[in-house]
């Protein structure tokens, strides 16, 4: 995992495999909880699969954010993993972008 301050206001987060991920995604929870004043960009070139752990992580990571105004933003997810968000529903709940360049321009834009 990586987390990289991209700005004063963004972190960009390359997410591992499970079953790191879950750890990964407690590590950014914390780290938002301290800060509280970001938007985060979470990558996910490297995931194949989301369990149940790291599901519930994601939403709490979402609520938290947006309980402080920010985003969270998913890039670079697979095809399998953004039809299980589909067919979840989550696909709604969560922003979901092609790529981190894409990510970031939509948070350049809204600043």
């Amino acid at each position: 995992m990586g987390i990289q301050n991209w700005s004063e206001d963004i972190i960009f987060v390359d997410l591992d495999r499970e079953p790191q991920m879950s750890n990964e995604l407690k590590t950014v929870i914390d780290i938002v909880n301290d800060r509280g004043d970001c938007d985060v960009i979470l990558d996910f070139c490297n995931v194949d699969i989301i369990t149940s752990p790291s599901l519930s992580k994601l939403l709490k990571l979402r609520k938290l954010l947006a309980d402080c105004g920010h985003r969270l933003i998913f890039c670079s997810v697979n095809t399998f993993t953004r039809g299980a968000f589909k067919v979840t529903g989550l696909d709604g709940i969560f922003e979901i972008l092609d790529d981190k360049e894409a990510a970031s321009s939509v948070l350049q834009c809204a600043v």
